[in-house]
């Protein structure tokens, strides 16, 4: 399978799918709400992933699908899957604030081998592609050269159910709190691996994501040159209930701060 082809697949269809985003940003239209608390669904996130997998189901009726409205779909006998947030942010989408954007990644035999992730309103478009390097518009990005930790700028997000601090995750924000270090909390788990992957902000963590939320952001991050993995500095992979990804740099430094906080659900 030619990877290339794959990205460039994925990078015309984020930005149809940005521009439906785009359409509708600001305007009116209907919302609901999932399953847990301000997890809201637009009638933009169905149409977004709609035109997402038309596109792609047009070029490559046998590959299957892992959307986050629709969930799994197709022949999952075939070894390519498309994996598809189709809108990231939804939440601050609804409430017209202008952080979200289009999530997309292929995966073949289980590893990630191409993604995308749109920001139609800046109309910044990342990409890469195993082996190949990550891009911004075209240009190509890395992780930034932040040394230690307390010169970094963090970003990180709480799962719907915050209130009940899964995997501790209000104690991990407290701690990095304390050391003084700048968090930022964007709304968007793929806009964070993106900017991190352009070195606008040193290090991630998170807990209890979906593959959608991650997929294309994480090959960004490897193919810039940053290190990902979960809490206990494993390699990470879908499934696993946290993630921090960094410049590699001060990647110890951020587990040594979550693993100082002790619980039984790391």
């Amino acid at each position: 399978m030619d990877y290339l082809s794959l990205l460039q697949l994925a990078e015309q269809t984020a930005l149809s799918a940005g521009a439906i985003l785009r359409e509708g940003f600001g305007g009116s239209f209907s919302i609901a709400n999932k399953e847990g608390r301000h997890n809201l669904v637009t009638e933009y996130d169905h149409r977004s992933e709609d035109c997402i997998i038309s596109a792609i189901h047009s070029q490559y009726p046998e590959h299957s699908f892992l959307a986050e409205e629709s969930g799994a779909s197709g022949n999952e006998a075939i070894s390519v899957r498309w994996i598809i947030d189709p809108l990231d942010g939804t939440v601050n989408f609804a409430h017209s604030i202008p952080l979200f954007c289009v999530s997309i990644a292929a995966e073949i035999a289980g590893e990630i081998v191409c993604g995308v992730i749109y920001q139609p309103l800046l109309n910044e478009l990342f990409s890469a592609v195993k082996g190949g390097g990550a891009f911004l518009n075209g240009n190509r990005i890395y992780v930034s050269s932040k040394m230690n930790l307390e010169d970094a700028i963090l970003v990180t997000g709480f799962p719907y159910n915050v209130s009940d601090n899964p995997n501790n995750c209000i104690d991990h924000f407290s701690a990095f709190l304390r050391l003084g270090v700048p968090i930022r909390r964007l709304g968007s788990a793929a806009l964070d691996l993106a900017y991190t992957a352009a070195g606008r902000f040193d290090g991630f963590w998170e807990a209890r994501l979906n593959p959608w939320d991650l997929a294309a952001g994480m090959l960004l991050v490897s193919e810039s040159g940053g290190i990902i993995s979960d809490y206990h500095n494993n390699p990470y992979h879908f499934g696993t209930e946290h993630i921090v990804a960094s410049n590699g740099l001060i990647h110890d430094e951020m587990l040594t701060v979550i693993k100082s906080i002790k619980s039984a659900a790391l």
